[in-house]
Order: C-alpha cells, then structure tokens, then sequence
C-alpha cells in the first residue's frame, strides 16, 4: 500500500501503517526477479512488524539475488471499509503492487484467532479464498508459523503448509519455483505443488485424503499422490550460527509492540512443561554462541539506532552462558545508554544479581510464572518449581529494591480442583505478605495475570478435555472474589475466546466450512476484543451442523487418530502419551540439557542434537 492515495490515508487511524518507505526497508526490481513473494500476517502493522520470524524470513529471501520479499498486513476497519469502498485491491508496502500479481503469498500462522484475517486479506487483495477454486494465473498461498502443527482448519484454503523452521526451506522453495517458471512453468499448478511436496517440511493438502468414523473422528489421513510422504516431519536449524540472521531489521515510523533490538539468543526448550506446545514443537535446543551475539548486537545497533535489547527465547534464563553475555553486553553497550531485557525470569534460578545486570540503564518491573496456584498442580504440569522457589526470588528482589512484580497463571489445567485456584490468591497474598516483612511497608503492587488453558497438539495434553466456558467463568469470577487487595492488579482472558482458539487447535478440515462462514458474518480480528463476536461463531457453527464441544469438551482416548497425525515434529506420540500419564500421577520428568535423556525422540528422528554452549566450554 505504498502508493495508496492520501486521501484515503487522511481518513484511517495510524496512516503510517499503509505508507512503508522506513528505514532499511528493501526495495527490488520486479522485472529482475524469477521469484516475487508476499510475507502476509493477518494482524495490524504493530504486531506483525513485531514478529521476529517475519523479520527474518524478509531478510533471508531479500538476501537471494533473483527473489524479491515484500510485506503485508492485515488493514484495520477504516482501511478496509476505505479499501472496498474505492474498490481497489490490497497491496504490499514495498511497491504497492496488488497482491494477485505476486507468485507467491506466505501467511503467518501465529494465532488460530487470527484466521478470518486470512481470509479477510485473501478477498480483498481478490484472490479466490478456495484453493481448488484458484486457476494458473492466480499466487501459491502457503503458510508456516506454530498453529500450522495442526493445518487441517486451514487445509482448503492453502496450497501448502511450511512445517517447521523455514530460514534454509524457504530458499529452497524460492529456487523450485523459480526453475519451474523458467521452464515454463511445465505441468501447471499440479507440478509445482507435487515438486514442493518433495521437499522436507512441505505440506500439500491437496494431495491428502481424510476418511471419518460415523461417530464424527477422524479415521485416517493418508497421502494420495506417490510424491507426499506419509508424515511429514519438521524441517529445522541444526546450527544457529551458520543461518542468516537480520542485522538491519526494518525500522518503523510508529510505535509497534516489540520496538527494540531482538537477538535470539537460542531456540527450543527441554523443560517439558506438559502444557506448553512451543516446548515439543521447537526442540531440540540449541543456542548461538558468545561470539555470534555480540556481533549481531553491534551491527544491528549501528543500522537501527535502538537503544533497548530483548534477549529472546522460550526461557531467555536457559541460556547456558547468560550472565556471562549480559555482563559483556553491558561493558560494551551501556556507556551508550543500551539497556537489556529479558522477557521473564525463571523462580528457581532468579539471582538478583542477574536481574540488576540486565536492568542496569533502565530498570522495571519483574516478571514470574508460577503457572499454578498449588504444589500438585506444578507437579501435574511437570513446572519443576516449588512455592519456596517464588518465595526466596521474591524476598530477594524486594529486599533488592524492587517494589512491582507480575505473576502469570493458567485456570482450567487438567486435574485442576477448586482448591488450586484458590491457592492463586493464596500465594498472591503471600508475596504481598513478603513485602511487608522485607521493607516494613504496605505500598508493594502485584499484577496477577490468568490465562485459560487451551490443550495444544504435539503436547501431553493433546487428549485431555477443555474445560467448558462455564466453567472457566466460574473459576475467573472465584478469583475475582478473593483478589480484593488494591495493591492487586488482576486481568483475565476472554473465555469464550480461549473456548474457540482450542476448538480449532485441535479441529479438522471441516471446519474450513465453520471458519469461511463466520468470516461472511462479519467475523475479523477476533483476538481483539472490541471485534470479538462470539454470538456469530455460534450461529457460523450451527449452520453447518457441527458442535464446538466436539472438537473441546470431550476427553480423547489413547487409541484416536488426530487431524494432525501426519504432521510430525520430531516428538514421538509414544513419549507424550507417557508424559500425559506421568502427569495424571504427579510424576516429574527432569529437563534432559541437566539430567538424562528422556527419549523424547527429536534427536534421532531429526538426526540433530542439543547444542550448549556452555556445557562444550
């Protein structure tokens, strides 16, 4: 939306959503090009010029010399109101150019909330929604991100899936199809998609077919053409330091939601909290080294302008040779007022030490996840911390200075009883409590943040039963009685929210009929929730005759096939059946980077290991 016209721009909130042209922004010639590519996510310009994934991917096909990568996002109300009105297609920022006239438009699937948007995005940039409705001249639409571990809602509308990482994938899809249009594109959309499917990590839903027992579960998924593998497993980086990564991210020209450096210091987690699909999904660990970081760090200082740092990963505090980086870090970067952050600190391994080093030039709040209110409930989802463990890292922080802390936990974990969630207050109190006993003071703020859990596949949980949205709203309005403290912040999801995020996390193609109805309601940005519309998901489920309880309220035996059972990420069905059953016994599985290995089946499957800096050094 490059060229879009000022007139239109004078009339939308944030016109500098639309306008592109920021700093590092890379602009290529189409008429050179063999491969001309859309990153396309479906939220607002401030979250998804926030996602780390996208700005990577930007920057490696940008760096392959006959590709071009531009960017779009999903406009806001007025936009598109402005957009159909005038009737004029979607366009990238980079050069304005209509969506339809690029070869291939990536979406990024972060959110299953976020899926009317895509196809939202898909009618106004007039592009057929249904994959088999498109013809020869129309784009590929493809998708990765972690909801594409179960694509089957999505299946119908997407040509092909990227499971797993795509910084090396993606070069290799933008050479294929850049071979296949030089030759004239032989075979027509059939061939391309057939010569994808042979790449590891490609999924084609075309060519599988999904058979239903009477009672409604899925009977079998099993590929009908000879070149698509009967799973399809992953694709990863097995070393971090030889990828690609951006040093010159784009710089925008209004406030977005991660606006600040972001150094991935590492990928994957071994915890294994049963609850957590990103722990399963992104295995093995490995993290870059020392000696990466610090070059990354500078060089995307000196072509930003930034002055904040975020080490990110699943669990920053895992980073085997952390103190270590942010210490260098600081040394080198503070005399220039750079400030690091970590995005939280783990209970059982808080140094005060650590978080004074990382708050230094600018120092905030502290941020823990207890997860749950009780001793058995941690146990259940395998946390590994104890209500000692908050206690001692609060005690030091606040004896340390600091008088804010924010908690997060999660309401409707399997097993869950009354008494746990009761014991979310209980321990809020107790850290208030602590307070007191260090400063002699009653002015300490606590923020209590609760989610409802959504059972996520590829995760121990992926059998269990979701609580039902009564339930849930009974659990919120018990916590809303018992946090009575104006010293309390308390905020909670949206439960007929989360009720719908799990019935299609683990929903199959038949919902593809459910989701293109609600989007004709009227349904977009559903994760927002001033246009959250549960009343239209109701009726968008009854008009085809299917009951969202179905896919949510209803317990899993060990034996049914999931939508997602060709999809593979490494993590062996055997294990997290194991760990499901661990966790209905309250059993612990230790973190395999400190313990033994717990034969999850990542490394072999994915001929990979762990890679620790700190244990090599």
């Amino acid at each position: 939306m490059a060229l879009m016209n000022h007139e239109i721009l004078s009339r939308v909130t944030k016109p500098a959503r639309y306008t592109g042209h920021e700093w590092n922004m890379i602009r290529k010639p189409h008429e050179l090009m063999k491969c001309k590519l859309v990153l396309a996510f479906p939220d607002v310009y401030e979250v998804g010029q926030s996602n780390l994934g996208y700005r990577i991917l930007y920057h490696i096909l940008n760096n392959q010399a006959h590709t071009v990568a531009e960017r779009v996002y999903a406009p806001w109300v007025d936009m598109e109101a402005e957009l159909r009105r005038a009737q004029l297609p979607l366009t990238t920022l980079e050069s304005g150019t209509p969506l339809g006239e690029m070869d291939i438009v990536g979406f990024n699937m972060q959110y299953e909330m976020s899926y009317t948007n895509i196809l939202n995005m898909l009618d106004l940039a007039q592009i057929p929604l249904w994959a088999a409705a498109r013809g020869e001249k129309e784009p590929l639409i493809i998708a990765g991100g972690p909801a594409v571990y179960n694509p089957e809602p999505l299946a119908d509308f997407v040509d092909f899936f990227i499971i797993g990482e795509a910084e090396e994938l993606i070069t290799e899809v933008a050479d294929i199809f850049s071979g296949w249009k030089d030759a004239g594109k032989p075979g027509g959309r059939r061939e391309i998609l057939r010569r994808m499917a042979a790449l590891q990590g490609i999924y084609v839903p075309a060519f599988y077919d999904v058979t239903y027992h009477a009672d409604g579960t899925v009977a079998a998924v099993v590929p009908g053409d000879e070149a698509c593998p009967p799973c399809v497993q992953k694709r990863i980086v097995k070393d971090l330091d030889k990828v690609d990564y951006p040093t010159r991210p784009i710089v925008p020209f209004l406030e977005i939601v991660h606006d600040r450096i972001m150094l991935e210091i590492f990928r994957g987690c071994t915890r294994g909290c049963r609850f957590c699909q990103a722990g399963f999904i992104y295995r093995p660990v490995r993290e870059r080294s020392m000696e990466r970081l610090q070059q990354l760090v500078q060089e995307m200082l000196d072509n930003t302008g930034y002055h904040e740092i975020s080490l990110t990963s699943l669990s920053s505090s895992d980073y085997s040779c952390l103190r270590e980086l942010v210490t260098t870090l600081n040394e080198t970067f503070s005399s220039q007022g750079v400030s690091i952050s970590l995005p939280s600190l783990r209970i059982d391994s808080f140094s005060v030490k650590l978080a004074e080093e990382v708050q230094k030039v600018r120092k905030s709040g502290l941020t823990f996840a207890p997860e749950a209110g009780t001793q058995r409930m941690r146990d259940v989802i395998n946390k590994g911390v104890t209500e000692e463990n908050l206690a001692d890292a609060v005690r030091a922080a606040f004896a340390a200075g600091w008088s804010a802390v924010k908690l997060y936990f999660m309401i409707g974990l399997p097993a869950e009883r009354e008494e746990d969630v009761r014991g979310i207050a209980a321990l809020a109190y107790k850290v208030l409590d602590i307070y007191t006993q260090v400063t002699g003071k009653r002015n300490g703020r606590l923020t209590v943040s609760v989610s409802s859990f959504v059972p996520k596949p590829h995760t121990p949980f992926q059998w269990v039963a979701q609580d039902s949205i009564k339930q849930i709203e009974e659990k919120q309005q018990l916590l809303v009685s018992l946090l009575r403290d104006r010293r309390i912040s308390f905020n909670w999801h949206d439960a007929k929210l989360s009720y719908l995020e799990g019935v299609f996390a683990r929903g199959d193609r038949r919902l593809a009929k459910v989701l293109h109805r609600a989007w004709e309601l009227g349904c977009r940005f559903d994760g927002w929730s001033e246009h959250f519309h549960f009343e239209r998901w109701q009726q968008a489920f009854a008009d085809n005759g299917l009951e969202p309880a179905f896919y949510t309220e209803r317990e899993r035996p060990a034996e049914e096939v999931f939508p997602w059972a060709h999809i593979g990420c490494g993590v062996t069905t055997a294990y997290l059946r194991r760990e499901y059953e661990a966790a209905l016994t309250e059993r612990f599985t230790a973190d395999c980077r400190r313990g033994p290995c717990s034969a999850c089946g990542v490394c072999p499957q994915l001929d990979a290991g762990v890679v620790d800096w700190g244990r090599q050094a």
